[in-house]
């Protein structure tokens, strides 16, 4: 009896595991599928793509005041207008990370909102004009900002072609096959790129002391956060084309479902008309009868 007893108690709650463990699995898996994975990826993307432009942009930005002023534009008062605009722009680039971090979340919520999967988790799914109105604003406003991150991503290749001919310069001088007799010969005017005024002193390195600029921390450091920040721009534009696609894709899903309810609220008035009508003639029938 003793021993009965313990394999009954042994075998209950085995049996009570392996329902439990189905019951979590099938759980996880109605979860995962409410997961809108495309919005997930462009959220993550943008994310990502932003954090890069505004980090790396904000630093080297700082980088290029350096070097400006320690090679170019020694006379502080010549380049004050282009210190003003770069730290408006690193003001800039406070507002762009704070906004996408929210758009990105507002943008990740519609997704879970639209979904397919959340239409069969919640039977009661309806869809709005409001609803409607509210998706194919974001579209418009997503179209918006896609072409303006295009213009971001054209102006942030302008630094990136900058630097990169400042160190070809540098490669050329440094090459053992040029067999260069005068080094003063080869030089980098800033001025002419409207970067700083004419009037600047000296607003141009030649020689030794482009040499030193390539070969100063603050210009290698620079010239790389300026290619990541590109890249980052870039991997913007492109989450936001699939932020657009996604939301052109859930605006029209939005857009029959609400014609498929509309629909069935038809079907259902002519259901119930016709079995009042039937119950109606039924009724008179039996009353002759």
């Amino acid at each position: 009896m003793g021993q009965t007893g313990v394999k009954q108690r042994e075998e209950i709650p085995s049996s009570w595991g392996a329902g439990g463990v189905e019951g979590c699995f099938e759980c996880c898996i109605k979860c995962l599928g409410g997961v809108p994975y495309a919005s997930l990826v462009a959220t993550i993307l943008c994310f990502s793509g932003v954090a890069l432009f505004c980090g790396c942009g904000h630093v080297a930005l700082t980088g290029t005041v350096t070097i400006l002023e320690t090679f170019f534009s020694t006379v502080r008062t010549d380049h004050a207008m282009l210190t003003d605009i770069i730290q408006l722009m690193q003001y800039v680039i406070y507002g762009i990370a704070s906004f996408f971090f929210l758009y990105g979340i507002i943008l990740l919520a519609e997704g879970f909102y639209t979904t397919s999967a959340v239409k069969e988790l919640h039977s009661e799914f309806k869809t709005t004009i409001c609803g409607r109105c509210i998706s194919g604003m974001f579209v418009f406003l997503t179209y918006i900002l896609g072409v303006a991150w295009l213009g971001v991503f054209g102006f942030s290749a302008v630094p990136v072609f900058l630097f990169y001919n400042i160190w070809a310069t540098c490669n050329t001088m440094k090459s053992p096959m040029a067999n260069i007799t005068n080094l003063d010969s080869f030089c980098v005017d800033v001025r002419q790129y409207g970067i700083i005024p004419w009037n600047a002193t000296p607003g141009k390195a030649c020689g030794s002391s482009l040499i030193t600029i390539c070969d100063s921390n603050e210009f290698y450091l620079s010239y790389h956060l300026y290619i990541v920040a590109c890249a980052g721009a870039g991997a913007t534009v492109i989450a936001l084309i699939h932020y657009l696609m996604i939301l052109s894709a859930n605006w029209a899903y939005l857009k029959d479902a609400s014609q498929m309810h509309a629909y069935q609220d038809i079907k259902m008035k002519e259901e119930r008309e016709l079995q009042d009508l039937t119950s109606r003639s039924k009724e008179c029938l039996n009353s002759y009868t």
